[in-house]
């Protein structure tokens, strides 16, 4: 069967072991002097790509991302150092932008219609926003096939073999290509950059889009009222007895 063409979508976030903090305004969190890297789920698709591109499915894999100038550190870190062929940033104004989801997923369908692929892969969710729902809005708007939350997978001819996790158990699909591959914690362990690969990633083409050119009005629908911390948890009692242990279940915690 002829060789298809990948694209994997990557996200700048706030490192998963950076403790977030709310910003004074509470409009949102603080990402100043904050360390951000790939979203992780972001590099479990990568990873997918990549796999598929050594087992001979896959011809060419673009990584794309959408942010500001720093967008282009995490394309060449842990997408093309990695094995990508090609990148495309698509230029927000600046790294503290952010853009909903449904502007992703129309950005990104504008990217497939130029360039074509048979393949996209992402991660099933940012972990900073925790929207997941670009994939899903993305085949949307394609109307293409989608395997969301994959755990394992597997490609023959112009056909994908799916496991998905759901609450319920794990849910066998068969997809027909074109498709929309969210990817999942259990889908691979995904590898390392070597030193090599990180030099010959600087060389690479990276290919830089003005937001404005996609076409996709990124206006905000949605108006963010508050941003809160969880509330903090209260401390813990010891009790005496069975009897004094029910009471405070009853009568404190009311939950008998």
């Amino acid at each position: 069967s002829k060789k298809m063409k990948g694209m994997v979508a990557v996200k700048r976030a706030i490192d998963y072991a950076v403790k977030v903090r709310v910003s004074p305004d509470k409009t949102g969190v603080v990402k100043d002097s904050v360390k951000h890297s790939c979203n992780p789920f972001d590099e479990i698709a990568v990873e997918e790509a990549l796999r598929l591109k050594e087992k001979g499915v896959l011809k060419e894999i673009v990584a794309v991302s959408i942010g500001g100038p720093k967008s282009q550190e995490i394309l060449r870190s842990s997408a093309l150092a990695l094995g990508c062929d090609r990148a495309i940033h698509v230029a927000l104004k600046d790294d503290k932008t952010d853009i909903e989801p449904l502007h992703v997923a129309k950005i990104l369908a504008s990217l497939v219609q130029k360039e074509s692929p048979s393949l996209v892969f992402t991660g099933k969710q940012a972990i900073d926003d925790d929207s997941c729902s670009v994939p899903q809005m993305l085949a949307g708007l394609l109307g293409w096939s989608q395997g969301t939350f994959a755990a394992e997978m597997s490609v023959a001819d112009k056909t994908v073999n799916l496991k998905r996790e759901t609450d319920a158990g794990v849910q066998v699909l068969q997809l027909s290509v074109p498709s929309v591959i969210s990817c999942d914690l259990r889908l691979n362990e995904p590898r390392y950059a070597k030193l090599p690969d990180i030099m010959k990633a600087k060389k690479k083409p990276l290919e830089t889009i003005p937001v404005a050119d996609t076409g996709v009005d990124i206006t905000p629908r949605l108006q963010i009222i508050e941003v809160s911390e969880p509330p903090t948890r209260a401390a813990g009692k010891k009790v005496g007895s069975v009897q004094e242990l029910l009471d405070s279940l009853k009568n404190e915690a009311k939950v008998l």
